[in-house]
């Protein structure tokens, strides 16, 4: 029998012995949590009722550390640190004790806030320890439960009609994955389905035609769908994205550029949107004939980083049907606007689409990266798409419990209700403060305001953190709103006064 050295053996002791107290450390903190929750009837999520400022944002403790991470690395975006311990449902707690209602949530990704119960729980069963532990290649050695549990979680909130997935790490290499499969499936129709020739094989090892073809993906412009090295040549909204970096020669076009009311604008918009379809076509047809066909057509149902631009259902469905007739691939970017805050679990539901599209791809709020896609845009050949991880199945176990949650507490009909708060808010400030803001816009709590210009825009989002209220930029004059889906109404109600507050002191 083989047998651990003494050494070995004490160390592991050592190891369990300390697993087992971080367990028991955990669970009463989660005793703690769950017990000033159930005394808090009004607050279902949060133990915490309102902000609480003590200094000016950042404090001093995050100037200290600001000073020490600059030695390391570049800090310019870092507005503070945080104290993830001290955080709590809605509110985010810096390490200067400051405590804010955050409505912009880690980039879009915290689906249930901070330190939520159930993400507790999950991490505390003692059966979902080695996937975290291990972190398997999912290609290749995937755990025992990996099917169930994607037919539990990701396969269980699928947008219609796409029941295959691929899984990705992040936002970027979903997409840059997403661009690859497009590009074989239309490959594969060219050769009818046949093998590729020993050219083809061979001159794609040079990175030439006919192995690496001519071949484009239409985006639009204001759009964001990564910072890698394919994704960037479809990102277009801010220059310092792309700076200095080598672009493929792809088809941009213009995204409708919507005027609000929309009550108001019902005919100028139709026509503007009329014209950038037209666009499209311009386009498709312009690099067809230049030898570099359209294989992808991509677009958000929001173009968030952009500005959180918004488009009529029908300008998607005549979008989907251009893809259609020519032959390229729709491709639905849901990475921020996936995963309940639109009021739908995917925002493109509500376009209701004859033939959905072939492939959506999400991340943020869903933990891990992915593309759903059709059955015809599956890549059989081994390592084509493909990576170590192909996502992480430690995720999988805290996705089982947001989806739990998020059909449990019916968090879909919250985000209705709190952006329905948000929205109206935002429309009465807009009349109070026309010239501050203006062209309020959302769905669900998937909301945004435009500034007179990005310097108010700035220093107001500045005051609000100072007032204990965390939004977000985005574009070059919209603040957005990106809660997390335990955001109540009364939520809403408190930043809608603090945001009135701070824009009276701006008249």
């Amino acid at each position: 029998m083989f047998l651990l050295p003494k050494q070995s053996v004490n160390a592991h002791g050592n190891t369990f012995r300390l697993i087992k107290r971080l367990q028991n450390g955990i669970q009463k903190w989660y005793s703690l949590q769950q017990a000033s929750t159930e005394t808090n009837q009004k607050r279902r999520f949060d133990t915490y009722s309102q902000p609480l400022m003590k200094t000016p944002m950042p404090g001093p403790r995050s100037k200290e550390l600001l000073k020490s991470l600059r030695q390391i690395q570049d800090v310019t975006a870092v507005q503070f640190f945080t104290d993830f311990q001290q955080s709590q449902g809605n509110y985010i707690v810096d390490v200067d004790g400051n405590r804010l209602l955050d409505i912009f949530c880690q980039i879009a990704s915290l689906p249930l806030g901070y330190n939520h119960p159930d993400l507790i729980q999950a991490l505390l069963n003692p059966d979902n320890a080695s996937v975290i532990i291990n972190r398997p290649a999912l290609g290749v050695n995937p755990p025992v439960d990996f099917p169930t549990k994607l037919h539990e979680t990701i396969i269980e909130v699928s947008p219609p009609e796409l029941k295959n997935v691929t899984l990705m790490g992040c936002g970027s290499c979903s997409n840059e994955n997403a661009y690859k499969m497009g590009f074989i499936w239309y490959m594969r129709k060219k050769r009818d389905g046949k093998p590729p020739t020993k050219e083809e094989l061979e001159s794609t090892l040079l990175n030439k035609v006919p192995g690496s073809p001519k071949l484009s993906i239409l985006s639009f412009d204001g759009g964001f769908h990564g910072r890698t090295m394919g994704t960037l040549s479809t990102t277009h909204s801010k220059a310092v994205h792309k700076l200095d970096i080598p672009a493929f020669d792809w088809p941009t076009a213009p995204f409708p550029q919507l005027k609000y009311p929309l009550e108001n604008f019902q005919k100028e918009n139709q026509l503007e949107e009329e014209r950038c379809l037209d666009k499209v076509k311009q386009l498709i047809n312009e690099y067809e004939n230049k030898g570099s066909p359209v294989a992808v057509i991509v677009v958000e149902p929001i173009q968030a980083e952009g500005g959180d631009n918004h488009a009529s259902v029908a300008f998607f469905r005549q979008l989907r049907n251009i893809a259609k007739e020519v032959g390229a691939a729709f491709l639905v970017d849901e990475v921020q606007t996936g995963c309940a805050a639109t009021g739908h679990m995917w925002a493109h539901e509500s376009w209701e689409l004859d033939d959905p599209p072939e492939m959506v791809t999400f991340s943020k709020k869903m933990q891990l990266g992915g593309i759903y896609h059709k059955d015809e845009m599956r890549v059989d050949e081994s390592y084509r798409v493909f990576n170590t991880w192909l996502g992480d199945s430690s995720k999988l176990v805290l996705l089982e419990a947001i989806i739990n949650c998020i059909k449990r507490e019916k968090l879909i009909d919250l985000a209705k209700e709190s952006g329905e708060v948000l929205q109206t808010g935002l429309k009465s400030l807009a009349s109070k403060y026309p010239n501050i803001i203006s062209r309020p816009r959302g769905m669900g709590t998937f909301c945004a305001i435009d500034f007179i210009d990005s310097k108010k825009r700035d220093e107001i989002i500045a005051d609000l953190k100072n007032n204990g209220i965390m939004a977000g930029s985005c574009g070059a004059l919209a603040m957005r709103l990106r809660p997390a889906l335990i955001f109540e109404p009364y939520h809403a109600n408190y930043f809608i006064d603090a945001f009135d507050s701070v824009l009276s002191k701006h008249k």
